[in-house]
C-alpha cells in the first residue's frame, strides 16, 4: 500500500543509525557484536526476582508520573552520599523509561527555535536529532584527538548571545575519556552571569577506572543550579532492553521537563521501579562495578598488545577504540563492514559520530560481555 501523496520528510539527514546497522549485518554474518553497547550476559539474578515480585504484588498500572517517591528519595539519598548534592524528591527528579528520552524531553522541554545549542563531537547519536527536532541551532565543539579532551578556549568562543544549552557527556560514549574536575571549573567559568542551560549525559558514571572518580556536574554547585543531569539503571545494572534511567534537575527546570514529558510518556515502568527501589539498598553493588569492567577492559586490552592495533586509553564507559592505521588505509566504515563480513567481528565506525563523517582509522568495541567472548576477540583482532 502506497500513501496517495507525496510525504516531505522533516528529518532528510536522518537514516538508520550506525547501531542498527552493524548489529543487523553482525546478525546476518554470525559475526561476534562488539558494536552495540550491551552486555551479553545476565543481570543480577535478585533484581529479576525483584521485578517479578512487584508484578505478582499488583504493580502493574501507572505509577505516579514522576515516579515512585520511594524511589525518587532512594536516588536523592544517593546523590548526596556520592556528590554532596541536595535535591528534593518531590520536585527535582523524575524517573523515565530510558536516559535517552530523559535527554530529548530536556532538549525539547527547553530550547527554542534559532537558540544554539553546543555540543561535542563524536557526539552519541540521539543529541542531533533532538535539537533539530526543537528548531534550534547545533553548534559543534570538538574533543581533541587522540585523547578527546575539550578545548574549553575554543568553546568559549562558541558562546553567544543565542546559546541556550551546552550538552556534556562523561564519562563519554564512545571515546570512553571522562571529565576532569578542572574541566568543570572551566565550564563553570564559562557560563557563569548567562543563563545558559547545562545538560549533562553521565549514563556511564559508575564505569570508571584506574582509580579516577566521577566528576559529576552535581558536585559543581554553580552548575548543578543549571543542569540537567541524566542517568540510566540499564547501564547500571546491565539491563538495557529495560529502558529505564532518571533525571535530576532544579525546581525550576524540572517543571519545564515535566511539562513536556507527561506527554511524551507519562511514567515509566511501575514494577521495574520497585525493583530498583529494593536494589538501591544495595550500595555495593553499583560502587564495584567499575572494578568489573575494568578487568574487562584489561582482558580485552592486554590480549591485543601483539597485534596490528593501538590502543586510545579508555577511562571510562565500557568502550574501547582502537586505531587500525598501521592495517589499511581505508575508510572507517568500510574497514567494520570488512571486519564484520570477513573477520566475523562487528565494531562501530568513530565517523559516525562526526556530522562531517571525520576519519581519524577508529573504530569503537565494546567490552561489556562475557570473558570467553572478549578471548574470541582477541584471537580474531590478533589475526588481522
Amino acid at each position: 500500500m502506497k500513501f496517495p501523496n507525496t510525504i516531505k520528510t522533516k528529518f532528510p539527514k536522518v537514516s538508520e543509525s550506525i547501531f542498527s546497522y552493524m548489529s543487523t549485518l553482525a546478525n546476518q554474518n554470525q559475526a561476534i557484536n562488539l558494536a552495540q553497547g550491551f552486555p551479553d550476559f545476565m543481570p543480577d539474578k535478585g533484581l529479576i526476582e525483584m521485578v517479578n515480585n512487584a508484578m505478582l504484588k499488583g504493580y502493574n498500572q501507572y505509577s505516579p508520573m514522576a515516579g515512585i517517591m520511594q524511589l525518587r528519595e532512594k536516588l536523592c539519598e544517593k546523590m548526596e552520599d556520592l556528590y554532596s548534592a541536595s535535591y528534593s524528591p518531590d520536585s527535582e527528579i523524575t524517573i523515565v523509561p530510558g536516559a535517552t528520552l530523559g535527554i530529548y524531553a530536556a532538549i525539547t522541554a527547553m530550547v527554542k527555535p534559532n537558540e544554539e545549542v553546543i555540543i561535542f563531537e563524536p557526539a552519541y547519536d540521539s543529541y542531533l536529532p533532538a535539537i533539530e527536532t526543537a528548531g534550534a541551532i547545533p553548534i559543534f565543539a570538538e574533543l581533541k584527538y587522540p585523547l578527546y579532551k575539550p578545548d574549553w578556549d575554543e568553546v568559549k568562543k562558541l558562546v553567544n548571545s543565542k546559546t541556550k544549552m551546552i550538552v556534556i557527556n562523561t564519562p563519554h560514549n564512545p571515546s570512553g575519556s571522562i571529565f576532569s574536575a578542572e574541566d568543570m571549573i572551566k565550564l563553570e567559568k564559562i557560563v557563569k552571569g548567562t543563563d545558559i542551560i547545562i545538560l549533562s549525559d553521565e549514563v556511564y558514571e559508575h564505569i570508571l577506572f584506574d582509580k579516577y572518580e566521577h566528576q559529576s556536574v552535581a558536585r559543581f554547585p554553580n552548575l548543578a543550579k543549571r543542569s540537567f543531569i541524566v542517568f540510566s539503571f540499564g547501564k547500571t545494572y546491565h539491563n538495557t532492553g529495560w529502558k529505564m534511567g532518571y533525571v535530576f534537575a532544579p525546581k525550576e527546570l524540572m517543571s519545564e521537563f515535566r511539562k513536556i514529558y507527561q506527554y511524551i510518556a507519562f511514567s515509566a515502568s511501575t514494577p521495574m521501579q520497585y525493583a530498583f527501589m529494593q536494589m538501591l539498598e544495595n550500595k555495593e553493588y553499583y560502587l564495584q562495578i567499575g572494578e568489573m569492567y575494568q578487568k574487562k577492559r584489561d582482558l580485552f586490552n592486554e590480549g591485543i598488545k601483539g597485534s596490528k592495533f593501538k590502543i586510545i586509553p579508555s577511562n571510562g564507559t565500557y568502550f574501547q577504540l582502537l586505531n587500525y592505521s598501521k592495517i589499511t588505509d581505508q575508510n572507517d566504515f568500510d574497514f567494520a563492514v570488512q571486519l564484520t563480513t570477513q573477520n566475523k567481528i562487528a565494531s562501530i565506525p568513530i565517523s559516525k559520530f562526526y556530522r562531517k563523517n571525520t576519519d581519524n582509522k577508529m573504530l569503537r568495541f565494546c567490552f561489556a560481555k562475557g570473558n570467553e567472548t572478549l578471548l574470541k576477540s582477541i584471537d580474531i583482532l590478533c589475526k588481522i
